[in-house]
């Protein structure tokens, strides 16, 4: 079969490949570009270059380090929002029992020695951001001792302590692209708070540290003996291969796509502001929980598994839905963040993998809610298989230059988690908000203790409270709608949602009124 394919490369091509390079991985992607260049139109023949072919290995650190496109464009992001912290990545845990002081220590010292990123911070040479990479750093855990405070004031210092840390700002040039803070309430009662700019972070890498902390934790607190694989490859590689990747014809059949798929007028998403948009966008943003109920999220379970897509397309068909419950755009456009992680040797990285897919859904024509999912389905597996252009690419695309990209995000969390487990110690997580929003609306929804559970982050010079509960108010009449009547079209669908809302509001207005009759009359 070899022999075969070697005197059709030779008489196609009139080009004579030995059989002991035939068989190699770089021969094969040489043959590939050279197949493409052949041929005049990628009509003639249908080619997928495949991320996991393409070379990714250790780069000399003598020469500048570039950022890697997903880098650059939250560097360029950041130079428009100084001093602010629109990008920090928070997460805090309470600590109960027995803590290890020295233990913790020692193993964020160690994370820290594995990944260069946790070394990293961002200069410019010759206009040009560059990685550069400190050999290590002095760490030492920082603990504030609240103890000597009341007891009543405890809790409340803690919470102003949390907040003013994930609100303080990152200075890309200088220090640690990350905070780690320890807050003593008692000797036995603890607060940990890991605060990240996402232009070393994102939620994968959040998981790889609380992996890495769980093991070497365990080890140093028991004395017990570690062996750790030292890693490969670093961000700093994957930074200058995804740039050689992007400078091949595996950039031209990604373009192609999102070129094709992002064609025609395109129009702003409208939103059901408050206010009007001030000129300079702002940030001071604020969030709302939602909790859908056990029965709920089995339905829409089901209801997926029905239908043949993911939980991610169902859910993600009802939000669609629900802004064209607001809008009555029929052509919408979303952004929706991705792992970006389809390579093995990345999987095990802290660093700035996320990238940003658009996902543009056809309304028209009036659907059912079936086929609506269906239409997701088609743009949500089209996206997958093209997902590592960088966004920054897809957003200077004509058709988008003037589209405001940053209006509306979804997001369904269902990268691998890890727990944080520290032996005797209670480990709880705990919601934290650096008080920014980057998108007027971005629902972030994740699936646990057999719930979906959400956060809604709004601009809060765009929205009221009020409004925003309103709308999560309308999503979850919609998910309540479509597990019943899956089939029923889009206008009926959001008929009987705006009819089910209109009747809570009455009864919820006659039961404030009954509520008040006894005040009244005393």
């Amino acid at each position: 079969m070899i022999m075969e394919l070697k005197n059709r490369i030779l008489t196609d091509l009139g080009v004579d490949i030995p059989i002991r390079k035939l068989i190699s991985r770089n021969t094969i992607l040489q043959l590939v570009e050279l197949l493409v260049e052949h041929f005049s139109s990628l009509d003639q023949i249908s080619i997928t270059v495949n991320i996991s072919s393409l070379p990714l290995a250790p780069i000399a650190r003598s020469n500048n380090l570039p950022l890697s496109l997903n880098q650059e464009r939250l560097w360029l992001l950041a130079k428009f929002t100084p001093n602010s912290s629109v990008y920090n990545f928070p997460v805090a845990f309470r600590l109960d029992g027995l803590l290890d002081i020295a233990a913790l220590e020692q193993s964020i010292q160690e994370i820290v020695r594995r990944h260069e990123i946790l070394r990293t911070t961002i200069l410019v040479d010759n206009r040009n951001p560059v990685q550069v990479i400190s050999d290590n750093i002095d760490f030492t855990l920082l603990v504030i001792d609240l103890q000597n405070t009341s007891e009543s004031n405890r809790e409340i210092e803690a919470q102003r302590l949390v907040t003013e840390e994930t609100q303080q700002s990152f200075n890309l040039t200088q220090g640690t692209l990350w905070r780690i803070k320890l807050l003593r309430l008692t000797e036995i009662n603890h607060i940990l708070i890991l605060t990240m700019h996402h232009i070393i972070s994102d939620g994968w890498s959040i998981n790889i540290i609380f992996k890495e902390l769980t093991k070497f934790y365990e080890a140093f607190s028991t004395g017990k003996s570690l062996s750790f694989p030292e890693l490969s490859l670093q961000y700093a590689d994957f930074a200058a291969c995804q740039r050689q990747w992007l400078q091949s014809n595996f950039l031209k059949l990604q373009l192609d796509y999102w070129t094709q798929q992002l064609n025609g007028a395109l129009l702003p998403l409208e939103l059901p502001i408050d206010r009007p948009r001030s000129r300079s966008p702002k940030h001071q943003g604020a969030y709302k929980l939602i909790v859908l109920s056990t029965y709920l999220t089995k339905k829409i379970k089901i209801l997926s598994e029905q239908e043949g897509v993911t939980l991610f397309m169902t859910l993600l068909s009802a939000f669609k839905s629900l802004l064209y419950y607001y809008s009555q755009q029929e052509d919408i456009i979303i952004c929706s963040p991705i792992a970006c992680r389809n390579r093995e040797e990345t999987k095990q990285l802290i660093g700035y993998f996320n990238n940003i897919v658009v996902m543009r859904t056809d309304l028209s024509g009036n659907p059912s809610f079936r086929e609506l999912i269906i239409r997701v389905h088609k743009i949500a597996s089209e996206a997958y298989e093209h997902q590592e252009l960088p966004f920054q690419i897809i957003a200077e695309l004509p058709n988008l230059v003037r589209i405001p990209l940053s209006r509306c995000l979804f997001v369904l969390q269902n990268t691998p988690s890890h727990d944080l487990y520290l032996p005797e110690v209670k480990v709880s997580s705990l919601t934290v908000h650096n008080g920014m929003a980057n998108f007027d609306l971005s629902l972030s929804l994740t699936e646990e203790n057999e719930q979906i559970r959400g956060i809604l982050d709004y601009k809060t010079d765009l929205f009221d409270e009020v409004t925003i509960n309103g709308i999560l108010e309308t999503f979850q009449t919609i998910l309540e709608n479509i597990v019943i009547t899956p089939e029923q079209s889009l206008e009926e669908l959001l008929s009987l949602t705006k009819a089910k809302i209109s009747h809570q509001n009455i009864a919820y207005l006659r039961s404030c009124t009954n509520q008040e009759k006894p005040l009244s009359g005393e």
